[in-house]
């Protein structure tokens, strides 16, 4: 699973958009001049769009195909206007004759200045996943403010066009687009599309807490494997998936893990009648009802989409086996329900993998355990993003193509590889340490 190539196709046109007009505007005109000016229009209409996939409003997921994947272009698109604002700060714009310095243009340029380095404070502080939760989303808010004061910038500063020329108007209905999601985004959730819960329950899922909750009013309409952000009493919205099928009554389940500030603190902070907004539902992670064999991969807390989806099986689907890798036997969530569920179901099958007595599970010891032929199997898997690259290559050194291999991404918020750049040049490093020092001896 990827982004749709109409998501793709529609960002790279409106970030192209302003060459449509630069050929006319720059006979006669400093080049490079003009080539720091788009840069800077590109990162405006780079941080619109992005800022309109954080409003999380339904054409996002069809344009893009999943709100995950969308949360990933979101974060490279602020990366990439980052650094388009970071060359056109270093590439002289200025251009002669465009008319002369006022306390309005002087403005426009502190403001751009105040842009790019809250910008900069921004987008560091959500590439460093190391960062508590709670920090970055509060420091997030502001991205949208320094958004504003970049469109300010824009809108201003001295330019070789005017705001009222097609070009103009074309960055700045991406001003005003921006500035509209930004605005969406500060609306209090009863304002904005939600659904009111309330807690109903609270109960012990090997090391996860199972939270249910039941509908204050009309209840969410959602698919097994489908996710949702959810606020207890008035907080930030969090994103989990939720780990029941639907029923009639409306209610829902959330499987939360200890996995950060704010999800360590939930256990302690809710109690039975607890107000909830739901905002959603989103996700595409959703069974594909094929009569082919499915092996689902469930990596620790990955496993609430597949509860929903096992929860949701009729006995005609065609055959699926559950992998399920734990550390141990105690933290496996829900797995008496997954065991109740595969005796009942005929064509369901569940195998416990507790690494902690069985070592790391591979393609290899997952084909072997589950009996599946490899040329004729539908992948899915849930969970952390290293262990879906190490079960990938293993696949396909077996003759799985990536293709049959679906997957949502397990994190929302996600840094750029600094980790994994530094554990590899560490790794570098160490012949040479141990040369150095074989010689000193």
């Amino acid at each position: 699973m990827t982004l749709r190539p109409i998501g793709l196709v529609l960002v790279a046109a409106a970030i192209a958009g302003p060459l449509a007009w630069l050929p006319g505007i720059a006979e006669g005109r400093d080049a490079v001049a003009l080539f720091s000016q788009y840069l800077g229009m590109s990162a405006l209409i780079a941080m619109a769009i992005s800022q309109l996939i954080a409003t999380r409003v339904a054409p996002v997921e069809w344009i893009f195909g999943g709100l995950d994947r969308a949360y990933i272009l979101h974060k490279w698109l602020g990366i990439g206007a980052l650094s388009a604002i970071l060359l056109h700060d270093t590439i002289d714009a200025e251009m002669t004759g465009l008319g002369r310095d006022t306390l309005l243009v002087e403005a426009a340029e502190t403001a751009g200045e105040i842009a790019l380095y809250g910008f900069l404070i921004l987008v560091v502080i959500t590439v460093a996943t190391f960062i508590p939760y709670r920090l970055w989303r509060w420091t997030h808010r502001l991205m949208g403010l320094f958004f504003a004061f970049g469109a300010f910038h824009y809108l201003f500063i001295l330019k070789p066009f005017s705001v009222g020329d097609p070009l103009g108007l074309y960055v700045a209905a991406f001003c005003v687009l921006g500035l509209a999601a930004f605005a969406w985004r500060q609306l209090p959730a009863r304002m904005r599309p939600s659904r009111r819960y309330a807690v109903a329950g609270l109960e012990t899922a090997g090391k996860a807490l199972a939270i249910a909750m039941t509908p204050a009013g009309r209840p969410l309409r959602y698919r097994p494997g489908q996710f949702a952000f959810v606020s207890f009493d008035g907080g930030e919205p969090h994103p989990f998936t939720i780990s029941k099928a639907p029923g009639e009554d409306g209610s829902l389940r959330m499987t939360v893990a200890s996995r950060g500030d704010f999800t360590g603190r939930l256990g302690g902070s809710l109690k039975v009648g607890t107000p909830v907004r739901v905002e959603g539902p989103f996700g595409r992670f959703l069974r594909t009802r094929s009569r082919t064999p499915e092996l689902w991969i469930a990596g620790g807390i990955g496993i609430t989409p597949f509860v929903a989806w096992a929860q949701a099986m009729d006995p005609r689907d065609g055959p699926a086996h559950l992998f399920y890798c734990v550390r141990n036997e105690e933290s496996a969530a829900h797995l008496e329900e997954l065991e109740a569920l595969a005796e009942t179901l005929p064509n369901l099958t569940l195998t416990l993998h507790a690494s902690h007595e069985l070592g790391r599970a591979t393609a290899d010891t997952i084909l072997q355990a589950t009996k599946l032929d490899p040329a004729d199997l539908s992948i899915a898997f849930c969970g952390p993003e290293p262990m879906r690259k190490m079960l990938t290559e293993g696949f396909a050194a077996r003759g799985v193509s990536v293709r049959k291999l679906r997957y949502e991404e397990f994190e929302i918020r996600s840094g750029i590889g600094l980790t994994a750049l530094a554990a590899y040049l560490t790794d570098r490093m160490k012949p040479a340490r141990r040369a150095a020092a074989d010689g000193a001896g």
